[in-house]
């Protein structure tokens, strides 16, 4: 007789199942219902097709559309197959690569076949009609086990010779699968897949766009065209999701960078802002605000070089680790002409001496700390800096103030002694929550753990990740309310981190804030104190920030506030606006009283209709617009038109003085 399976369930019960029993033979035997909502299984921990046979006895969770994350990705994982198939079905020829799921959708890499141009954006329409077609016919998606031979004779036959060199890396010794559309397409897949073409919504998905991309990621390999699609479980998420994109393209930074004449940025120096006025206006409220904090938390300001040895930097392991994204500078004098000319790329010896533009400002930090002899009784030290940072970024990565080559940090080190470190990092945790809450921010903190690479003993990481853990939860935040959760080896080479994850108003998460508790650099750069005993000890060295650095942040603020910035970050935080040019006197005085009072101002009092100065100052995002024509002239008032607001209000100029002062006070200044 044979012997049943045993297939636990999460509820506790067990069920008997005859051998080559699958998943949705459990499903079914349990009902109809979950039967149809069951779009996959996680057996023994592995997510898995519905269809493929238990090898023997097992756990087993059944996934349905209420396990968002595993259901989205594997909705989005056939989204890409579907439309690899719909491609190939439209235009016979074309060459397919491979095509994963990504954080919102999908995307497929394809050459178009010789016969025609690579595809474009007129393409799309046609492409989704098709996959839609190839859904609603609810084709089965059936999993086999394929030899390496069998995959390389497939690929070469049919003309697919990306697929075919892929296939000849493949191990033998490994299990390779295919995954059939029906009986008249494949490709080859690690899967899992839903159990038909038909489980996914054909209105849950949109092709967003096209774009280049080379063979393997390698310039020198042939180019092909990656078409990237949005994928989800059901309309109402995609309209949801387009409704996020179309806002966040309202809100994109560089757009209102522009219209609010903030920055610009310019091939000349690439990955490098250009600051104007008003730009650098936010930079300064923030800089001071942070000073402030930093004041008030026992931080102590410094400023270190930005050209450091490069001895210095293999000292510290970031030449080893990093070299690829600092830039380096030859020790040389160029050689100048009779004239006074230097040439343009002077020859640099081989045995010149090397420096580089300082990555980050820790080796510095350390190099301060270090100079005359730190007794215990001093710890903790805290070192900050606003300290200006270059980083080697390729140009195809550099995004607005997101992503840039030169930026500035709000950056601090705390050297202290073993026992004194859960305790500041309970005290940081705080001290970021505080600030985070002034600019209206919801937060995660998230802890990443050791990467497969890095420095420094596995007890020391051990220690050091505690260290963290302990602090979060003395902070009174290991919990859902603050997003806890644990990143397996996400962590920097030198030490564990954790992560501060903003929420924006749109939805969008920035990782902004980190601390990360690290013994390796004070090993490496042999920083030490004396300790109680008389003896040498090393300090643990916290890496820290909150803003991150100010160009993101900025950016962030922008795209979260869509340009209306509160009243004291605004640039400009009124605007004076004479109805006629015999109110202008008044103006003036208008003017003249609020910035005696501090209030950041300007005056529009040319000869334009009052509705075009008011759509002018609102693109600007000017919070508050004071109106004054004779009447507030002959009252001594002012009308408040503000930003986003529909209606204005009179009020006396006492009044609107000390509504835009309250307004205009740090939230780290109010009582």
């Amino acid at each position: 007789m044979t012997e049943l399976l045993k297939i636990s369930l999460p509820d506790g019960t067990v069920r008997e199942m005859e051998p080559g029993s699958t998943p949705a033979d459990v499903a079914a035997a349990i009902g109809p219902g979950l039967a149809k909502a069951a779009l996959a299984a996680r057996v023994d921990g592995e997510v898995r097709d519905l269809n493929r046979p238990f090898e023997g006895d097992a756990e087993l969770a059944l996934i349905t559309s209420k396990d968002e994350e595993d259901a989205l990705e594997l909705a989005r994982h056939d989204f890409a197959h579907v439309l690899a198939e719909a491609v190939q079905a439209l235009y016979p020829g074309t060459q397919i690569t491979f095509g994963p799921a990504t954080d919102d959708g999908f995307y497929y890499d394809v050459m178009a076949p010789a016969s025609r141009e690579p595809f474009g954006m007129d393409d799309l329409p046609a492409i989704e009609e098709k996959m839609r077609e190839i859904i609603k016919a609810d084709k089965p998606l059936r999993r086999e086990v394929w030899s390496r031979q069998q995959l390389i004779e497939k690929w070469e036959s049919e003309g697919e010779a990306f697929k075919a060199e892929w296939a000849k890396e493949l191990p033998e010794n490994e299990e390779l699968t295919v995954y059939w559309s029906g009986d008249d397409w494949l490709d080859m897949c690690r899967g899992p897949h839903l159990a038909s073409t038909g489980k996914l919504d054909p209105q849950a998905f949109k092709l967003m766009r096209v774009a280049g991309a080379y063979w393997r990621g390698d310039q020198r390999n042939a180019q092909l065209t990656r078409i990237y699609g949005t994928g989800w479980l059901n309309k109402k998420q995609l309209n949801a999701h387009l409704h996020r994109l179309e806002e966040a393209a309202k809100r994109d930074h560089r757009k209102l960078g522009r219209e609010m004449d903030l920055f610009h940025l310019q091939e000349e120096a690439h990955g490098s802002v250009f600051w104007h006025p008003k730009g650098y206006r936010i930079w300064r409220e923030l800089e001071a605000y942070m000073r402030r904090k930093m004041d008030g938390s026992g931080y102590r300001e410094i400023k270190t070089p930005q050209l450091m040895d490069v001895r210095q930097w293999t000292a510290s392991g970031h030449w080893g680790k990093y070299a690829e994204n600092m830039f380096a500078v030859p020790d040389i004098v160029p050689e100048v002409d009779e004239e006074g000319e230097a040439a343009a790329a002077p020859n640099v010896a081989k045995d010149a001496d090397w420096m580089a533009i300082k990555p980050m400002n820790c080796p510095a930090h350390v190099l301060v700390f270090k100079q005359g002899i730190t007794s215990y009784k001093e710890l903790p030290i805290r070192l900050g800096e606003m300290g200006c940072c270059h980083r080697n970024e390729p140009h195809g990565a550099l995004h607005g103030l997101m992503r840039v080559r030169q930026f500035t940090q709000d950056d601090a080190h705390i050297f202290c002694t073993e026992e004194q470190v859960v305790e500041e990092v309970r005290a940081f945790c705080k001290l970021a929550a505080e600030v985070y809450s002034d600019f209206g921010f919801k937060f995660a903190i998230k802890l990443a753990l050791r990467p497969e690479k890095r420095l420094g003993s596995d007890a020391d990481w051990d220690k050091a990740e505690q260290e963290l853990r302990d602090a979060v939860l003395e902070a009174g935040m290991m919990n859902e309310e603050f997003g806890w959760e644990e990143l397996p080896g996400e962590g920097a080479f030198y030490a564990p981190k954790l992560e501060w994850h903003l929420t924006d108003a749109i939805g969008r998460t920035w990782q902004v804030g980190t601390i990360q508790g690290d013994r390796v650099l004070p090993e490496r750069l042999d920083a030490t104190y004396i300790g109680e005993d008389g003896g040498r000890h090393r300090p643990v060295m916290l890496h820290r920030a909150i803003f991150g650095s100010y160009e993101r942040f900025i950016g962030i603020l922008i795209e979260h506030f869509a340009g209306r910035l509160p009243v004291w970050l605004a640039p400009v935080q009124s605007v004076v606006a004479t109805i006629v040019s015999d109110a202008d006197p008044y103006g003036q005085e208008v003017a003249a009283k609020l910035e005696a009072a501090g209030i950041r101002v300007e005056t529009d009092f040319r000869n334009e209709k009052i509705n075009y100065k008011v759509r002018e100052h609102s693109l600007a995002k000017v919070p508050h617009l004071l109106v004054v024509g004779m009447r507030e002239a002959e009252e001594g008032t002012v009308a408040i038109r503000t930003l986003g607001e529909k209606e204005q209000r009179v009020m006396s100029l006492d009044e609107a003085i000390a509504m835009l002062t309250a307004e205009a006070t740090p939230p780290d200044l109010r009582g």
